[in-house]
């Protein structure tokens, strides 16, 4: 099974199609500004779960953040736990540099 993945900004979604099918299989949501993408929501149709198409949307959607110098919120609970799982993405996460003064 090929998953292939594309980023549709218009939609602020990148959606998944598997063996070059129309039909979109999955999609992983997300808000960007300049410096950061927030990862809101990923879907996998049922009938596609279980079968890499949350990985590959992870995988290119990291990716691209890495190539374009994004810091990644991963407010979704798939992202979160996909990145905890894959630690080569770690330095990708958003750390907050705000400090609390006495």
């Amino acid at each position: 099974m090929a998953v292939e993945v594309t980023d549709a900004p218009g939609a602020k979604r990148y959606e998944a199609r598997v063996d070059g099918k129309a039909e979109v299989a999955g999609v992983a949501e997300y808000i960007r500004t300049a410096e950061l993408v927030a990862f809101v929501h990923t879907e996998v149709s049922p009938e596609y779960e279980g079968r890499g198409v949350g990985a590959a949307l992870a995988r290119t959607a990291l990716d691209e953040a890495r190539a374009a110098n994004l810091r990644v919120l991963a407010t979704c609970q798939f992202f979160a736990g996909w990145i905890a799982r894959h630690p080569e993405y770690q330095d990708l996460l958003y750390q907050s540099r705000s400090r609390v003064s006495d």
